[in-house]
């Protein structure tokens, strides 16, 4: 997803609130023309401060029914007839929701003029508006590449071919061939992506195996590429239709977590963060304390861990081991430690696969003993996800070495941020073995949606309290 058309399809919320309340002062100003023409005395005298109440809460009615409405698709490419007919409608179905409210609420005002007059101008005021909007999105898109799809077509065939020179003449489309090759493979999807870059692939190739393709979609939701297919014989419940200038064209969705999916996630990470950190401040404050008191060292332990995209960040955690066993290059001792730790790992670790969990970990102090059995070491970690690079929920964050003994399958695990809980943590947490724990986090990145989030969350309460295995 490109970040232009997330950023406009963003702006244009507001810009709806705005044109939406404009049109309502407008025809509040020009209520009086009815009785100009007709010549007689305006019969009621309405408050513009009770009234600009009045629309600052139907707004956001407008507001949501747009939405419902599929008002806010990000795609530069979208049809401006199309857009404006849902306008009209979404528009029209707010304007019977005004009706019926003023018919319960009498006393809100009685003008019919200002609310067809309101109607109308909302339309007009949101369509002209969104016209200059991808105005603007198409100019960025012919004469600066901004929002361009970078495409790679998969197949020699007569569709593959029209659509090659279809992209080349039609730049409103959005695409840019980068290449066309007839092999699906890997090898040499790689070294175009490299040298080229890609954002989309396209495939119309039936002689690419099932195993092929598998591996090509596992590699696109790797690297964040779109994967779309003209249908050949390939079935799956992951997916999206859609027309492409009269050819059928199917994509496949690695995650719900794109485009608004991402941006509502954010919206209830951000609120969840600072609910938690205000309910755990107590805790907080009595486990810094504890800590200080019962050994010497940081509160705070920051642990290098890789995030979405590769990239490397810092997880927050209060410190449960002694310093000085502490792998972290804050540490004067970090080889030391770090030469420790590999001892207990080929010693003591109870986990297959490419993590471990030492049983019985010598390191720990006693309060570190209490706190990790609770996970209260986990808290700082709203800090996280306050911050951006976690999210309340996602795969959990693995550590360098430990990501480069994963198989490349296992890399989609690194398509989204990683989270406090996850679907593994309230399934077995650190019992389950890497395979059991990926195919899980897997399961939730294909299957995303806002009530998950809650319902892991809620149940992650629970599972603290359940007894684990002694580690």
């Amino acid at each position: 997803m490109k970040r232009s058309e997330l950023f406009f399809s963003a702006l244009q919320v507001p810009v709806d609130f705005a044109m939406i309340v404009l049109a309502a002062l407008t025809a509040f100003y020009i209520r009086n023309v009815p009785e100009f023409f007709a010549g007689r005395p305006k019969l009621y005298n309405y408050p513009l401060d009770i009234y600009i109440k009045i629309i600052l809460i139907i707004t956001p009615i407008f507001i949501l029914i747009y939405a419902l409405q599929g008002l806010y698709t990000i795609k530069v490419t979208r049809k401006f007839w199309k857009e404006s007919v849902h306008v009209f409608l979404a528009t029209s179905i707010g304007l019977v929701v005004i009706i019926v409210v003023i018919f319960l609420q009498r006393e809100w005002f009685s003008s019919r003029f200002v609310i067809l007059a309101a109607w109308g101008l909302a339309v007009l005021y949101v369509i002209t508006a969104r016209y200059f909007i991808q105005l603007i999105q198409k100019w960025l898109l012919r004469n600066r590449g901004i929002g361009v799809h970078r495409v790679l077509l998969i197949g020699r065939n007569g569709k593959m071919n029209y659509l090659s020179k279809l992209f080349k003449h039609n730049k409103n489309l959005g695409y840019r061939v980068v290449y066309q090759v007839d092999t699906g493979s890997l090898k040499v999807i790689k070294e175009i992506k490299q040298f080229r870059g890609i954002d989309e692939i396209i495939l119309c190739e039936p002689s690419l195996t099932e195993d092929e393709q598998e591996k090509l979609i596992d590699y696109c939701a790797i690297h964040n590429i779109t994967y779309k297919f003209i249908p050949t014989t390939r079935e799956t419940s992951q997916f999206q239709i859609g027309v492409l200038n009269g050819e059928p064209i199917i994509e496949v969705k690695n995650t719900p977590l794109d485009g608004w999916g991402r941006i509502l996630k954010r919206i209830f990470d951000l609120i969840a963060s600072i609910i938690g950190i205000i309910i755990t401040s107590p805790i907080t404050i009595l486990t810094a304390i504890a800590i200080k008191i019962d050994s010497c060292g940081p509160i705070i332990y920051k642990n290098e861990r890789i995030g979405s995209d590769g990239k490397k960040f810092f997880v927050y955690k209060f410190r449960y081991m002694k310093w000085e066993d502490c792998v972290t290059k804050e540490n004067p001792g970090f080889e030391e430690a770090l030469k420790f730790e590999k001892e207990l790992i080929s010693k003591q670790s109870v986990r297959k696969g490419p993590l471990y969990k030492i049983k019985k970990d010598p390191r720990k102090t006693r309060v570190g003993n209490i706190i990790e059995r609770f996970s209260i070491d986990e808290l700082p970690q709203f800090f996280n996800v306050l911050f951006g690079t976690m999210s309340m929920v996602g795969p959990r964050p693995h550590q360098e070495r430990e990501v480069e003994k994963y198989m490349e399958y296992h890399r989609r695990l690194l398509t989204i941020k990683p989270g406090v809980t996850g679907m593994a943590q309230v399934s077995g947490r650190s019992d389950l073995d890497f395979e059991d724990e990926y195919r899980m986090d897997l399961y939730y990145i294909e299957n995303w949606s806002l009530w998950l989030d809650i319902q892991i969350c809620l149940k992650t309460i629970g599972v603290l309290f359940k007894k684990r295995r002694n580690l």
